[in-house]
């Protein structure tokens, strides 16, 4: 497949699982997505991905699908007043946990490219009222934020069903301010996929055929402008992500990691 037929693979089935969560449905098929065939609730799964119970009690019901693979809240050091965009923000989870750390002087601005999940994370915030969050749509190569805009950047397990990340990485970089931040959780690749996995299409929207190596990745902050670059990947996702295709064997290949870097002062 090409990039355009990648990409409205992801899109379609990202508004499936929008979808069926409104109609208080499981998230979806095996290969669906990132996490949504772990064991329990969105709550659990979310708590394998290192979310507190504080947090998980703190956002509307309906805005944690419990998809993702880690919490960037948990590296974003966010701070009263500032303005964090969220890469990806599906139904609002990230956002909101984000708007309540920058509280009422700082704001949140939430991007995807599904209009089932942006319909979704709209209604949550109407909610509860929430005054500091707005979700927009747009693509992670295209983000439709100013220049200079942000302070910190969120993204939860989204940038890996990109094509071309190299690029989402530069429009971070020309959203961000002066002295900015990255803090991301996403999957990457430990050693090349096997033939079998590589021909696996679904693997595509699944979070695993399109996670790019540590050290792509590290060269393309680099070359987007980035400084204090830090991937750093955590061996105890194995077992979370082992559920998302049982049986394939795809925690031998890829990992989660977080993936930090700053805009030069």
């Amino acid at each position: 497949m090409d990039d355009a037929q990648i990409k409205e693979m992801v899109r379609v089935r990202y508004g499936g699982i929008a979808e069926a969560a409104d109609a208080a449905a499981c998230c979806g098929p095996v290969t669906s997505c990132c996490g949504d065939t772990a064991p329990g609730a969105p709550t659990d799964k979310s708590r394998r991905m290192g979310y507190t119970e504080l947090e998980l009690a703190a956002v509307p019901e309906g805005a944690n699908l419990g998809l993702g693979c880690g919490n960037p809240q948990a590296i974003a050091a966010l701070k009263r007043g500032e303005i964090v965009v969220d890469l990806g923000s599906g139904a609002g989870f990230d956002c909101f946990l984000a708007a309540q750390q920058v509280g009422a002087a700082g704001h949140v601005i939430g991007v995807d490219m599904t209009h089932e999940m942006l319909k979704k994370a709209r209604d949550n915030a109407a909610k509860i009222a929430a005054k500091n969050v707005e979700f927009r749509l747009g693509e992670l190569e295209h983000l439709p934020v100013a220049d200079n805009t942000a302070d910190a950047i969120l993204s939860n397990c989204v940038i890996n069903l990109v094509p071309d990340k190299a690029q989402v990485f530069r429009e971070a970089f020309r959203v961000l301010k002066p002295g900015g931040r990255l803090a991301i959780s996403d999957v990457v690749n430990s050693i090349p996929l096997s033939a079998e996995l590589q021909a696996d299409t679904a693997l595509l929207c699944g979070c695993i055929a399109g996670a790019a190596p540590i050290a792509q990745i590290e060269s393309w902050l680099e070359q987007a402008g980035f400084v204090d670059v830090r991937v750093t990947p955590k061996p105890e996702s194995r077992e979370l992500i082992a559920t998302w295709a049982p049986g394939k064997g795809i925690e031998d290949f890829v990992v989660s990691a977080t993936i930090e870097g700053r805009k030069p002062a």
